[in-house]
Protein backbone atom coordinates (compact mmCIF):
# COMPACT_ATOMS: atom_id res chain seq x y z
CA UNK A 1 0.00 0.00 0.00
CA UNK A 2 1.10 3.58 -0.62
CA UNK A 3 1.13 5.02 2.87
CA UNK A 4 0.79 4.62 6.62
CA UNK A 5 -1.17 6.39 9.30
CA UNK A 6 -0.06 9.76 10.65
CA UNK A 7 -1.42 9.33 14.17
CA UNK A 8 -4.66 11.21 13.46
CA UNK A 9 -6.77 8.22 12.51
CA UNK A 10 -6.36 8.85 8.80
CA UNK A 11 -3.76 7.78 6.29
CA UNK A 12 -0.91 10.22 5.84
CA UNK A 13 -1.29 12.18 2.58
CA UNK A 14 1.34 12.12 -0.15
CA UNK A 15 4.19 14.51 0.54
CA UNK A 16 3.76 16.18 -2.86
CA UNK A 17 0.49 16.46 -4.80
CA UNK A 18 0.27 18.05 -8.24
CA UNK A 19 -2.96 19.22 -9.89
CA UNK A 20 -3.88 20.15 -13.45
CA UNK A 21 -6.50 22.82 -12.75
CA UNK A 22 -8.78 22.04 -15.71
CA UNK A 23 -12.41 22.73 -16.50
CA UNK A 24 -12.87 26.40 -15.60
CA UNK A 25 -14.20 27.35 -19.03
CA UNK A 26 -16.61 24.42 -19.21
CA UNK A 27 -17.84 25.16 -15.69
CA UNK A 28 -18.70 28.71 -16.77
CA UNK A 29 -20.29 27.61 -20.06
CA UNK A 30 -22.61 25.19 -18.23
CA UNK A 31 -23.89 28.17 -16.24
CA UNK A 32 -24.15 30.60 -19.14
CA UNK A 33 -21.29 32.66 -17.74
CA UNK A 34 -18.19 34.08 -19.46
CA UNK A 35 -15.03 31.96 -19.24
CA UNK A 36 -13.49 34.61 -17.02
CA UNK A 37 -16.07 33.73 -14.34
CA UNK A 38 -14.83 30.17 -14.45
CA UNK A 39 -11.26 31.27 -13.88
CA UNK A 40 -12.34 33.37 -10.90
CA UNK A 41 -14.15 30.38 -9.41
CA UNK A 42 -11.12 28.19 -10.13
CA UNK A 43 -8.84 30.62 -8.30
CA UNK A 44 -11.02 30.33 -5.21
CA UNK A 45 -10.86 26.54 -5.48
CA UNK A 46 -7.07 26.74 -5.56
CA UNK A 47 -7.10 28.83 -2.39
CA UNK A 48 -9.43 26.32 -0.68
CA UNK A 49 -7.48 23.22 -1.77
CA UNK A 50 -4.10 24.77 -0.87
CA UNK A 51 -5.37 25.54 2.63
CA UNK A 52 -6.75 22.01 2.98
CA UNK A 53 -3.48 20.46 1.79
CA UNK A 54 -1.55 22.50 4.34
CA UNK A 55 -3.93 21.50 7.12
CA UNK A 56 -3.77 17.75 6.43
CA UNK A 57 0.00 17.65 6.19
CA UNK A 58 0.81 17.81 2.48
CA UNK A 59 4.25 19.41 2.13
CA UNK A 60 4.13 20.51 -1.53
CA UNK A 61 1.21 21.38 -3.82
CA UNK A 62 2.08 22.06 -7.46
CA UNK A 63 -0.64 23.46 -9.74
CA UNK A 64 -0.78 24.00 -13.49
CA UNK A 65 -2.02 27.60 -13.74
CA UNK A 66 -1.02 28.72 -17.26
CA UNK A 67 0.72 26.65 -19.92
CA UNK A 68 3.02 27.72 -22.74
CA UNK A 69 0.09 26.88 -25.06
CA UNK A 70 -2.46 29.03 -23.22
CA UNK A 71 -1.27 32.20 -24.98
CA UNK A 72 -3.41 30.97 -27.91
CA UNK A 73 -6.52 31.91 -25.96
CA UNK A 74 -8.28 35.25 -26.43
CA UNK A 75 -6.60 38.41 -25.16
CA UNK A 76 -9.57 38.95 -22.83
CA UNK A 77 -9.21 35.52 -21.24
CA UNK A 78 -5.43 35.78 -20.88
CA UNK A 79 -5.78 39.25 -19.33
CA UNK A 80 -8.35 37.93 -16.86
CA UNK A 81 -6.06 35.08 -15.80
CA UNK A 82 -3.14 37.46 -15.30
CA UNK A 83 -5.34 39.86 -13.30
CA UNK A 84 -6.37 37.00 -11.00
CA UNK A 85 -2.73 36.05 -10.59
CA UNK A 86 -1.84 39.63 -9.66
CA UNK A 87 -4.63 39.68 -7.07
CA UNK A 88 -3.40 36.40 -5.59
CA UNK A 89 0.23 37.54 -5.49
CA UNK A 90 -0.66 40.81 -3.76
CA UNK A 91 -2.54 38.83 -1.13
CA UNK A 92 0.33 36.35 -0.83
CA UNK A 93 2.86 39.10 -0.16
CA UNK A 94 0.74 40.19 2.81
CA UNK A 95 -0.05 36.74 4.23
CA UNK A 96 2.81 34.31 3.43
CA UNK A 97 4.80 34.97 6.59
CA UNK A 98 1.71 35.01 8.80
CA UNK A 99 0.40 31.71 7.39
CA UNK A 100 3.83 30.07 6.91
CA UNK A 101 3.21 29.37 3.22
CA UNK A 102 6.13 29.29 0.80
CA UNK A 103 5.44 30.15 -2.85
CA UNK A 104 7.54 29.19 -5.86
CA UNK A 105 7.06 29.47 -9.64
CA UNK A 106 7.87 26.94 -12.36
CA UNK A 107 8.07 28.13 -15.96
CA UNK A 108 9.62 30.70 -18.26
CA UNK A 109 8.81 34.03 -16.64
CA UNK A 110 10.32 36.05 -19.51
CA UNK A 111 7.04 36.68 -21.40
CA UNK A 112 5.15 37.54 -18.18
CA UNK A 113 4.55 41.24 -17.50
CA UNK A 114 7.28 43.10 -15.56
CA UNK A 115 4.77 43.86 -12.80
CA UNK A 116 3.98 40.18 -12.24
CA UNK A 117 7.65 39.26 -12.48
CA UNK A 118 8.42 41.78 -9.74
CA UNK A 119 5.67 40.35 -7.53
CA UNK A 120 6.96 36.82 -8.14
CA UNK A 121 10.46 37.92 -7.11
CA UNK A 122 9.00 39.46 -3.95
CA UNK A 123 7.28 36.19 -3.03
CA UNK A 124 10.57 34.37 -3.71
CA UNK A 125 12.33 36.68 -1.24
CA UNK A 126 9.67 36.03 1.40
CA UNK A 127 9.91 32.29 0.78
CA UNK A 128 13.66 32.40 1.43
CA UNK A 129 12.96 33.77 4.91
CA UNK A 130 10.50 31.00 5.78
CA UNK A 131 11.37 27.58 7.13
CA UNK A 132 11.88 24.80 4.60
CA UNK A 133 9.53 22.77 6.79
CA UNK A 134 6.65 25.11 5.93
CA UNK A 135 4.02 24.19 3.34
CA UNK A 136 4.99 25.19 -0.21
CA UNK A 137 2.74 25.96 -3.18
CA UNK A 138 4.38 25.75 -6.62
CA UNK A 139 2.57 27.60 -9.41
CA UNK A 140 3.34 26.57 -12.99
CA UNK A 141 3.10 29.79 -15.02
CA UNK A 142 3.95 29.94 -18.72
CA UNK A 143 5.01 26.37 -18.12
CA UNK A 144 5.41 23.35 -20.36
CA UNK A 145 7.14 20.11 -19.46
CA UNK A 146 9.07 19.93 -22.73
CA UNK A 147 10.04 23.59 -22.46
CA UNK A 148 11.32 23.00 -18.92
CA UNK A 149 13.51 20.11 -20.11
CA UNK A 150 14.87 22.17 -23.01
CA UNK A 151 15.67 25.11 -20.70
CA UNK A 152 17.42 22.75 -18.30
CA UNK A 153 19.47 21.25 -21.14
CA UNK A 154 20.49 24.73 -22.25
CA UNK A 155 21.63 25.61 -18.73
CA UNK A 156 23.76 22.48 -18.54
CA UNK A 157 25.18 23.15 -22.01
CA UNK A 158 26.07 26.69 -20.93
CA UNK A 159 27.92 25.31 -17.90
CA UNK A 160 29.81 22.93 -20.18
CA UNK A 161 30.71 25.81 -22.50
CA UNK A 162 31.91 27.82 -19.50
CA UNK A 163 34.07 24.91 -18.40
CA UNK A 164 32.35 24.38 -15.06
CA UNK A 165 30.78 21.08 -16.17
CA UNK A 166 31.68 18.22 -18.49
CA UNK A 167 29.19 16.12 -20.49
CA UNK A 168 30.15 13.02 -18.52
CA UNK A 169 29.08 14.81 -15.32
CA UNK A 170 25.45 14.51 -16.33
CA UNK A 171 23.24 11.88 -14.75
CA UNK A 172 19.57 11.91 -13.70
CA UNK A 173 20.27 13.51 -10.33
CA UNK A 174 22.47 16.20 -11.84
CA UNK A 175 19.93 16.97 -14.57
CA UNK A 176 17.15 17.31 -11.99
CA UNK A 177 19.21 20.12 -10.48
CA UNK A 178 18.72 22.19 -13.64
CA UNK A 179 14.92 21.86 -13.65
CA UNK A 180 12.43 24.39 -12.28
CA UNK A 181 11.63 21.85 -9.56
CA UNK A 182 15.21 21.52 -8.31
CA UNK A 183 15.35 20.76 -4.62
CA UNK A 184 11.71 19.59 -4.54
CA UNK A 185 10.75 15.90 -4.46
CA UNK A 186 8.80 14.55 -7.40
CA UNK A 187 5.00 14.38 -6.93
CA UNK A 188 3.67 11.08 -5.65
CA UNK A 189 0.16 11.93 -6.88
CA UNK A 190 -1.02 13.89 -9.92
CA UNK A 191 -4.71 14.80 -10.05
CA UNK A 192 -6.56 15.84 -13.20
CA UNK A 193 -10.16 17.05 -12.89
CA UNK A 194 -12.58 17.64 -15.79
CA UNK A 195 -12.69 14.14 -17.28
CA UNK A 196 -9.67 14.55 -19.55
CA UNK A 197 -7.27 11.59 -19.56
CA UNK A 198 -4.01 13.19 -20.66
CA UNK A 199 -1.01 14.83 -19.05
CA UNK A 200 -1.00 17.95 -21.27
CA UNK A 201 2.75 18.60 -21.06
CA UNK A 202 2.74 18.75 -17.24
CA UNK A 203 5.80 17.75 -15.18
CA UNK A 204 7.03 15.32 -17.83
CA UNK A 205 10.34 14.60 -16.10
CA UNK A 206 8.98 14.59 -12.55
CA UNK A 207 6.01 12.27 -13.19
CA UNK A 208 8.09 9.16 -13.94
CA UNK A 209 6.73 7.31 -10.87
CA UNK A 210 3.72 9.45 -9.99
CA UNK A 211 0.32 7.90 -9.44
CA UNK A 212 -2.42 9.45 -11.60
CA UNK A 213 -5.97 10.16 -10.51
CA UNK A 214 -8.66 11.35 -12.92
CA UNK A 215 -12.09 12.70 -12.01
CA UNK A 216 -15.01 14.10 -14.00
CA UNK A 217 -15.42 16.97 -11.52
CA UNK A 218 -14.60 20.33 -13.11
CA UNK A 219 -11.93 22.26 -11.23
CA UNK A 220 -14.27 24.92 -9.73
CA UNK A 221 -16.37 22.04 -8.31
CA UNK A 222 -13.34 20.20 -6.93
CA UNK A 223 -13.47 20.22 -3.13
CA UNK A 224 -11.91 18.63 -0.06
CA UNK A 225 -14.02 15.48 -0.46
CA UNK A 226 -12.75 15.05 -4.03
CA UNK A 227 -9.17 15.40 -2.84
CA UNK A 228 -9.84 12.84 -0.11
CA UNK A 229 -11.04 10.42 -2.82
CA UNK A 230 -7.83 11.00 -4.78
CA UNK A 231 -5.70 10.38 -1.68
CA UNK A 232 -7.68 7.22 -0.85
CA UNK A 233 -7.11 5.95 -4.40
CA UNK A 234 -3.40 6.70 -4.02
CA UNK A 235 -3.21 4.65 -0.84
CA UNK A 236 -4.92 1.74 -2.61
CA UNK A 237 -2.11 1.57 -5.19
CA UNK A 238 0.81 -0.86 -4.90
CA UNK A 239 3.87 1.33 -5.56
CA UNK A 240 6.67 -1.05 -6.57
CA UNK A 241 8.93 1.37 -8.52
CA UNK A 242 9.84 -1.41 -10.94
CA UNK A 243 10.49 -3.97 -8.19
CA UNK A 244 8.58 -7.07 -7.14
CA UNK A 245 6.55 -7.65 -3.98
Amino acid sequence: MAGEGNGTGRLAPPRHIAVIMDGNGRWAAKRGLPRTAGHKAGAETFRKIATYCKNIGVKYLTVYAFSTENWKRSETEVAAIMALLKKYLLEAVDTMERDHIRLHFFGDMGPISPELQALARETDEITEHLSRDDFQANVCLNYGGRDEIVRAARRFAADCAAGTKKPEDLDEAAFSGYLDSRGIPDPELIVRPSGELRLSNFLLWQCAYSEFYYTDALWPDFDEAELDKAIAAYHARDRRFGGVR
